[in-house]
Formats: C-alpha cells, sequence, structure tokens
C-alpha cells in the first residue's frame, strides 16, 4: 500500500472539491431523460478525480481558486469523462472501475452521443463565460490525444515501436491532458507567463511518469477487479517502455521469437514468458529509473513557487503517482 493517500493530497482544497463537486452536477443536468440517466450512471462510478485536484491546486498555488478555476476544473473532467466513454466503445469493454461500462448496458450509439454531449458541454461552458484561452488549450489537447492514440493503435499492428516513438505516445495520449489541467489552473488565478510554464511542463512529467508507472504495472502490478489486468497492453499489442528496452537488449533470435509471439496474439503462457523474459531482462528497472528521472523534473518545476500547502500536495502527488501499485 502507498504510505500517501489522495485525502492527504486533497486536504488544502477539500473545501473546493466540494464545491467543485455541486458545480460539476449542475453542468450535467439535461431536459433529455435518457441523457440523465446515462449522465447518473457515469457519475456513481466514481474516480480519484485526479484532474479536478491539478486544477484546483495549481490555482490555489498560484493566487487563489476562483469561479474560473471551477469552469477550468469541469472542462478537463468533462473532456477526461468523455474520452473515457468513447475509449470504452473503441476498446468494446464491458467493465469500468468494476462496473459495467456505459456501452455494456446502453450500446455503443448511445455511448459514443454521450460522449459528444459530455465534450460539447465543456466547451460551451467556456464560450458563455469568454474563457477563450482555454478554449485554445483545450482544443490543442483533444488534437494530440486523437494524434496519439491513432499513432498507437498504428504502430500496434506494425509492432515496430522505439524509445522515440514510445515517449511522442505518452506525450501526446496522456501527458497532454495532465499538463492541461495544470495550465488551466494557472491560468484560472495568474497572468504570469513563468508560473504558467513552470505548471504546464510540472503537468507534462507528471504524465510521462504515470503513464510510464502504468506500463511497468502492466507486467507486475497487482490483479484486482478495479486495477489493470496484468498482461492487457501485450494482448492488446502495445509495446511500451519495459518491453521496448527488453527486446533491445537481447540477442536477435530472442526479440524475433517474441514479436512473432505478439503478432500471432498472446495468451496464458505465452504473457508470464514475456512478463518474465521483460523482468529478468532489466525492463522493469530500467523503466522506474527513468520514471523517476521525470518524477525529478516535475519537482523542479516548483522551485519558482513559494512554500505552500498546496506546492506541497503537488510534490507529494508526484511521489503518489509513481509509488502506486495499482
Amino acid at each position: 500500500m502507498n504510505k500517501l493517500n489522495l485525502s492527504q493530497i486533497q486536504s488544502p482544497i477539500s473545501n473546493e472539491l466540494k464545491d467543485f463537486d455541486k458545480s460539476f452536477k449542475e453542468y450535467l443536468k439535461s431536459d433529455i431523460r435518457l441523457v440523465e440517466f446515462a449522465i447518473r450512471f457515469i457519475l456513481s462510478q466514481k474516480g480519484k478525480k485526479i484532474r479536478p485536484l491539478l486544477v484546483l491546486l495549481s490555482a490555489k498555488m498560484c493566487g487563489g481558486v476562483e469561479d474560473r478555476s471551477f469552469r477550468g476544473a469541469s472542462l478537463v473532467e468533462l473532456l477526461h469523462t468523455a474520452t473515457l466513454v468513447h475509449d470504452d466503445v473503441v476498446d468494446e469493454a464491458e467493465k469500468r472501475r468494476g462496473l459495467p461500462s456505459l456501452n455494456k448496458i446502453w450500446g455503443n450509439k448511445i455511448s459514443v452521443l454521450v460522449g459528444d454531449y459530455l465534450l460539447s458541454k465543456g466547451l460551451m461552458i467556456s464560450v458563455d463565460n469568454e474563457d477563450f484561452d482555454f478554449l485554445k488549450t483545450i482544443t490543442n489537447t483533444v488534437k494530440k490525444m486523437s494524434e496519439g492514440e491513432l499513432l498507437q493503435i498504428y504502430k500496434a499492428k506494425k509492432l515496430d515501436i522505439n524509445e522515440e516513438t514510445y515517449f511522442k505516445i505518452i506525450s501526446y495520449k496522456t501527458a497532454s491532458l495532465i499538463s492541461t489541467c495544470c495550465e488551466i489552473g494557472a491560468r484560472s488565478s495568474t497572468d504570469a507567463p513563468d508560473r504558467i510554464e513552470a505548471l504546464r511542463n510540472y503537468g507534462e512529467y507528471l504524465g510521462i511518469a504515470f503513464q510510464i508507472q502504468d506500463d511497468i504495472l502492466d507486467f507486475v502490478g497487482r490483479t484486482n477487479v478495479f486495477g489493470k489486468i496484468q498482461g492487457g497492453d501485450l494482448k492488446e499489442k502495445k509495446i511500451t517502455l519495459p518491453l521496448i528496452y527488453a527486446l533491445n537488449n537481447c540477442t536477435k533470435e530472442k526479440s524475433k521469437e517474441i514479436i512473432k509471439m505478439l503478432k500471432k496474439g498472446v495468451k496464458g503462457n505465452d504473457i508470464k514468458n514475456i512478463i518474465s523474459f521483460v523482468v529478468n531482462s532489466g525492463g522493469i528497472d530500467y523503466s522506474k529509473n527513468i520514471a523517476s528521472e521525470f518524477t525529478a523534473k516535475a519537482k523542479d518545476c516548483l522551485n519558482i513557487f513559494d512554500d505552500s500547502d498546496s506546492k506541497t500536495s503537488l510534490i507529494k502527488l508526484v511521489e503518489f503517482v509513481v509509488n502506486r501499485e495499482k
């Protein structure tokens, strides 16, 4: 278990998070009953709310949480939720956080439309309040996330991914939204370019470390109903950092053997064998070291800020991300 927990990290903005929950539910209201049912179902699947947490902590560290901060937090949470709904359709997922997914209950068509509704709601919040700087930031993020996902799908077919491409994928697909959360939080309470840039970079490095840890857990994480299924990335032919390192540090014959296994589709003993190969080749240790480098970079970005409870929480969040076990 992690020594740190999210409630400790949330403590500087615990009241603001309660206010966010209220405003977020208000934004989601609809006159269409089917939409209301779907939204209630989504809200019942409580996540960690890492993204609103980042927005509000960044805002508080830069001056204070304003109404604009809540709108920014709602915008990123709506975008994140929309992408989860769409991802479940693309992945044909039957569960989300241990419960049936939206598409499992209502089907793909309704799920896609609900995802579109969530995204449009977020954009309208910004338009109605003339938060045009938020719109510019989030539009670029949606573009990057889409490009990252498409690049990963393309590379899963070719199975020729290298480290450079891997970092581009995770920077676009994962880190871009986390970076956006921190940037929007900063923009909601300051105009200082150096502070905005520092938090944007903090979010980028945090997001990369987060994804590397996620990829490590696919090989060595504990499997449970809420966590990742071990070897899930291998089943989807996703080549991540631990495997890239292992393939680059073995014989050509062994590398060809592993790629051949992935091409035909892995299951059972294949997964166990590849996991053992990655662990024994040093892929996990190497990836942990790289993740640690990015966490150090993330913490360094906060040096320009005065000490505060919010700053301490952002530092703790970095530690929480790379030490989590699921």
